[in-house]
């Protein structure tokens, strides 16, 4: 096990009706004026709007609104609320929303407490002195920005999605009520297990010293992820397996899984990549056709840890490591494929674009993803045209 600095200060209220004690929790930490940031209408159309606005009103908290966040949170969008923060002087970021809101709340915290250009942070030519804090109202279980310290957003003039981390990025408080993802249709349920999932193997699969103990906690996110998703895929307002969900979308990127370990986010890589230049699809479908052809690729460079994978998560009885490995990986994919997420990029309708994924995946042959092998340009192109 590797020395670590395990840092997750984010203030989590879980459980029913948490959401209307919202205007109470930003009092009592003496905030007065806030950017409210949410997506589209689904908030206004299920009550939640009204709710939050009702509790906000009565603590005394003035609210300027940002609405309007899209999938996969786009730059100009953060520009111009950054812009807004800072002519209104507001005190916190409060997102209404799943992963998109939460980062766009956050570079949004970034942006409007320093001078750079927010596009700067991903680019690596600014570096954060400071953030407005940032607090969420949680209503997919899937990114696990709720208490994360990562943030990702798209340029679409330049078609690249690009990440950023920063312990400036950890929100102040997460209300989260698994009851407000009842609503979440069976496609973006089955993305949020997916994006859930792919957070813990990331940090499960990746060349390290052994970690005995944080491959159980991980092991248990995955069991409990996976037999959560089952459930509801038939049941989609059973609340424990939406707990489980929710409660596991915070535990599979606030790094408890990565305890003694290092990672790369080497399939999010190519995920992001993905999902930049085809905006249409989403990120959760992207890792489950990307995921099953990365571990294809790689597995034979560490038979044994994909062998304990499949045994553990998958109850596999093969004696054979490597027999065991394969059999693991294909469990996963026929897991993905059975709560309705595609299996080749051509169920996206696009064509054959592997050389230009390659080339913004590797920034123009210049990056090398981390991984059991190193993914350069040819290997991520490989990866890719195995998908189609």
């Amino acid at each position: 096990m590797r020395d670590f600095t395990y840092y997750a200060p984010t203030n989590v209220f879980f459980g029913k009706g948490k959401e209307n004690r919202v205007g109470e929790i930003i009092k009592g930490y003496g905030f007065k004026k806030i950017m409210m940031q949410y997506g589209r209408s689904s908030i206004k159309a299920n009550g939640l709007y009204e709710r939050v606005m009702t509790s906000l009103k009565a603590s005394g908290i003035e609210v300027v609104e940002m609405g309007g966040v899209e999938p996969n949170p786009k730059l100009d969008f953060i520009r111009k609320a950054v812009k807004v923060a800072k002519e209104e002087k507001v005190e916190l970021i409060l997102a209404v929303g799943g992963g998109s809101v939460i980062d766009s709340s956050k570079f949004t915290a970034l942006g409007a407490a320093n001078d750079f250009d927010v596009w700067d942070l991903p680019m690596g030519k600014a570096t954060p002195e400071s953030a407005l804090p940032v607090g969420c109202i949680l209503t997919l279980a899937a990114a696990g920005s709720e208490m994360s310290a990562s943030a990702v957003m798209t340029n679409m003039e330049e078609n690249l999605k690009k990440g950023f981390g920063s312990e400036y990025n950890r929100p102040l408080f997460s209300i989260c009520n698994p009851e407000l993802t009842y609503t979440v249709n069976k496609y973006h349920t089955a993305c949020g297990i997916t994006d859930i999932m792919a957070h813990t193997m990331e940090r499960y699969f990746f060349p390290c010293e052994d970690t005995p103990l944080t491959d159980r906690v991980a092991e248990a996110v995955l069991k409990s992820v996976i037999e959560a998703g089952t459930v509801l895929m038939s049941d989609p307002e059973n609340y424990e397996a939406r707990a489980a969900m929710m409660w596991g979308s915070s535990l599979s990127h606030n790094n408890l899984t990565g305890c003694g370990r290092e990672n790369a986010l080497a399939v999010h890589q190519l995920e992001h990549a993905l999902s930049g230049e085809f905006d249409h699809i989403a990120h959760g479908a992207g890792l489950a056709v990307l995921f099953p052809a990365w571990a294809r690729y790689v597995y034979r460079a560490n038979i044994p840890r994909f062998a304990q994978f499949a045994r553990r998560v998958w109850e596999v009885n093969e004696a054979d490591d490597e027999k065991a490995a394969v059999l693991g990986i294909e469990k996963m994919a026929e897991y993905f494929s059975s709560i309705g997420m595609p299996s080749r990029l051509r169920d996206f309708g696009i064509e054959n674009a592997s050389e230009r994924l390659a080339d913004l995946c590797s920034f123009g042959k210049t990056r090398v993803v981390n991984s059991y092998i190193p993914l350069d340009f040819d290997r991520v192109k490989e990866i890719f045209e195995s998908c189609y």
